[in-house]
């Protein structure tokens, strides 16, 4: 079994594990296992190892909480003498001369960086793909690993690095990690804001366990206390499997998994009620004009020609949303209105994680924007008016379907509920461990 962040941690602090033999094992491991999974865009083999032999003899050592563990940061993250592409060859390749806040904390810490992961261009889809390679589930190589935050999650699932930094605007580290049976933690706008796509990104963790992306986060957020894991205490926990907007049928496999979580937390005293936001019609219209506005608005300077035809498409939709001043502020304001009223009677809701099974691991960035478009709506639905909100969300395992795919749950919580989250997600792990690695 693949070591946690934790207990790497606690070995290289101890002196029982060496950081530089830790990361000379998890490059060899890349080069044999990217192949098949395709994770990464690019390992920083020499550069990690080099920063492993710095950290050995670092005076604070035994005090970094992440000490020697390697990290994979996604590919849109400043990494000192890499670039990041956004899934992209219109982006400059101009490798950075410092690195990104983000980073920064992580080698603070004594995290080793040992690559960017693969995203699809402008992180616009929940598969993620490019020329170069393809994102696949370790657990069902045929499924996508999701996205956009698809290759940490494919690279934790396959074991090939403890933790993962992602973003999350849309779903993009929750819906990955659902996919590949993993934990990946939102933070609410105020905690970690990544500021992409009208602010409703957000800097995130994806881990095995608990708390391990509580460990992470906490090192994200510079905030130690999230990776202290208390009781929740006695809660009022809504649940719902109404899907937004179109209130499709979902896989009785996920309302299964739904309530056999609700069973747990009832279990350990927790007050469980069937109740649904009223999400309404303008805020998933909201969201999906923000979806294509946004990637509109960062390709803004860069050489459109050099961008997939999907992307292409999308961005020239997006364009004309803005310039129809179509994506207004005012529709944020009133979900969140409607949001904060739900979670005055409500501590937690508890949802599936996806609304329909992930498509398969093809190249998607060959086929047309409606092409991506489609299984990207069926997916997502439940993961982005969380985003509009700014609220924290959270996803861990639940179940496995008959063929075997994991099967997530989210939590969500109002503004500055991420510890509540985290405890209510670590008495799921308890209550119904998921197996961490195929």
């Amino acid at each position: 079994m693949v070591s946690t962040a934790i207990e790497v941690a606690n070995a290289v602090r101890s002196g029982e594990l060496d950081p530089v033999t830790l990361t000379e094992r998890t490059v060899a491991g890349i080069a044999a296992t990217n192949p098949v999974v395709g994770a990464f865009r690019t390992v920083r083999a020499e550069a990690a190892i080099a920063e492993a032999e710095a950290l050995a003899s670092r005076a604070d050592l035994a005090e970094l909480p992440l000490a020697g563990v390697p990290v994979a940061v996604k590919d849109v993250a400043a990494v000192t003498g890499e670039y990041p592409s956004w899934g992209s060859r219109a982006m400059p390749g101009t490798p950075a001369t410092e690195d990104d806040l983000i980073v920064r904390r992580l080698r603070s810490a004594g995290a080793i960086i040992i690559g960017l992961t693969r995203v699809p261009e402008l992180c616009v889809w929940p598969m993620s793909d490019g020329p170069d390679g393809v994102a696949r589930n370790p657990w069902q190589p045929a499924y996508t690993a999701g996205g956009s935050s698809g290759g940490s999650a494919a690279a934790v699932a396959a074991g090939l690095v403890p933790v993962a930094h992602g973003t999350d605007g849309l779903g993009s580290i929750r819906l990955p990690a659902a996919i590949c049976g993993l934990v990946g933690i939102k933070p609410g706008a105020d905690l970690l804001p990544e500021n992409g796509w009208y602010n409703m990104a957000a800097h995130g963790s994806l881990a095995t366990t608990v708390a391990d992306a509580a460990l992470l986060l906490s090192v994200l957020a510079a905030k130690p206390s999230l990776a202290e894991i208390g009781d929740p205490g006695q809660l009022r926990i809504a649940v719902s499997t109404q899907v937004p907007l179109t209130r499709a049928a979902i896989p009785r496999s996920f309302r299964k998994a739904v309530k056999k979580s609700a069973d747990l937390l009832a279990e350990r005293g927790h007050t469980i009620g069937q109740a649904t936001p009223r999400y309404g019609v303008e805020a998933p219209l909201g969201i999906m004009g923000r979806w294509f506005a946004g990637p509109a608005e960062q390709a803004e300077g860069v050489d459109r020609a050099l961008l997939q035809p999907r992307t292409r498409s999308h961005v020239r939709l997006g364009r004309a949303l803005r310039r129809a001043r179509l994506i207004r502020p005012g529709t944020r304001l009133r979900w969140r209105a409607r949001a904060e009223a739900f979670f005055a009677d409500h501590d937690v809701l508890l949802t599936p994680a996806l609304a329909s099974l992930p498509p398969k691991a093809k190249r998607w960035h060959e086929r047309s924007c409606f092409a991506n478009a489609l299984p990207s709506f069926r997916v997502a639905p439940f993961a982005g008016l969380w985003n509009l909100a700014g609220f924290p969300a959270l996803t861990v395992p639940a179940g496995r379907t008959s063929s075997g795919l994991p099967i997530g749950i989210q939590l969500v919580a109002a503004p500055g509920g991420e510890a509540r989250l985290i405890a209510v997600a670590a008495q799921l792990e308890a209550a119904n461990p998921w197996p961490r690695t195929p």
